[in-house]
């Protein structure tokens, strides 16, 4: 009777899902309050080669941050996907970006002194009844300097499930104005545990470890349609609700980032990249970023041949009358194309009354033993269900059911 129990747990918390919000992001929340020029200028180091500068340390000396490969930038100021998680007895709630391009957590401590932590919820440790201190710190580089924080172990409940002893980041200093505006609190990484800053087990992790799961996947649906409903996070596997078969199932090439080969990347067949190599490209897949990166000569070359225009702190911007003309973008992975449409790839904003149309494409330079490196972030993302597989190292896409793309 007790192994038929413990059974009938196991099939309850097999999968769970954790619902997604849409909000504004911090480049958006800059913009509306006219301060995002001064912002960028003052904070112009290249973000996305410093988010991915560990994944190929031995690359290029320019990637390093003072004379360490091990620094990384994490680039959130276009997140805009965010869910809750729950910390402590009684629970402690926070809102996290689920980021597959990081495997870290942490939240603010009640400890933390910046200005940042004044705006967000902030984790007490003295009133939790399962907390346990660990004693060794961490620090994480941001463009504007450290973050730095103590490590603890403390009961974390994502959606349904209750992960016991789980290590986290209790944040005490907070740098930069980014995280003043930012609409969540801390951030839940899904990576594999190589990318880790923290000694101990990641999240998803501690979920297979502790058999909370069925399988020991997860997927991401995310819904970019302008509603406050962000879509949603399946731990344990797939709702097949959400899209249409057959999976496009892809090897993961290197371990640590969500990454995977990229065959080609076609613009209406009259642009192409990565086809001169026979390796193709690396991309990484990355629900931490928005755009859609890529080498800084190919992408200048692709915001040309879609008219779209620099700004003085290296947007671009397209006329919105001409969306609806403008040519579809294809991304070639094991042999299936994935093609965005201008409207797919390019995001609206409005800004005192007027709409303005940015190009969903951004400029990343990171050298690599195995061929140049896309990212792909919620501008692709947000097209198609994206499945993340530990037990096989794979990465699997589908295109999205009728269902999912009118659902809100």
């Amino acid at each position: 009777e007790k192994v038929l129990a413990l059974v009938t747990i196991k099939v309850h918390f097999s999968c769970f899902r954790v619902p997604l919000s849409r909000l504004p992001s911090v480049r958006s929340r800059l913009r509306a309050a006219n301060q995002l020029d001064e912002f960028l200028r003052e904070h112009q180091p290249d973000v996305f080669s410093r988010r991915y500068a560990q994944c190929y340390p031995a690359a290029q000396h320019y990637l390093r941050m003072d004379g360490r490969s091990t620094e990384r930038l994490y680039n959130f100021m276009d997140a805009q996907f965010f869910g809750q998680i729950s910390l402590g007895k009684p629970e402690q709630n926070f809102t996290v970006v689920f980021d597959t391009g990081s495997t870290d957590l942490w939240v603010p401590s009640s400890y933390c002194v910046s200005q940042a932590c004044a705006m967000h919820h902030k984790f007490k440790a003295f009133e939790s009844s399962t907390y346990a201190h660990d004693g060794r710190v961490f620090g994480i580089h941001y463009g504007s300097g450290h973050l730095l924080g103590v490590m603890a172990r403390e009961e974390l409940k994502v959606g349904s499930v209750t992960v016991q002893n789980q290590v986290f980041g209790e944040a005490v200093y907070e740098p930069g104005f980014t995280f003043v505006l930012a609409q969540f609190d801390g951030v839940l990484g899904l990576g594999f545990p190589q990318l880790a800053e923290e000694l101990g087990s990641p999240v998803f992790d501690s979920m297979i470890e502790q058999g909370l799961l069925d399988e020991p996947v997860f997927s991401f649906y995310l819904k970019n349609n302008g509603s406050s409903f962000g879509g949603e996070l399946l731990f344990g596997g797939v709702d097949e609700t959400r899209f249409v078969s057959p999976i496009n199932w892809v090897p993961v090439t290197q371990k640590g980032y969500w990454q995977i080969r990229l065959d080609v990347v076609k613009v209406q067949g009259a642009l192409s990249f990565c086809y001169r190599s026979t390796q193709g490209c690396q991309a990484v897949v990355d629900t931490g970023t928005s755009l859609i990166g890529g080498p800084a000569r190919d992408v200048l070359l692709l915001q040309q041949f879609i008219g779209a225009t620099p700004t003085a702190v290296g947007e671009y911007l397209v006329d919105c009358v001409r969306i609806s003309s403008l040519p579809v973008v294809s991304f070639l992975i094991n042999n299936v194309e994935y093609s965005l449409t201008g409207e797919q790839y390019i995001r609206r904003e409005t800004l005192n009354d007027k709409e303005i149309c940015f190009s969903g494409f951004q400029s990343i330079d990171v050298p690599s033993p195995v061929g140049p490196v896309w990212i792909l972030g919620d501008v692709f993302l947000s097209q198609f269900y994206s499945i993340y597989d530990r037990g096989h190292n794979r990465v699997g896409l589908a295109h999205l059911s009728e269902k999912s793309k009118i659902s809100v």
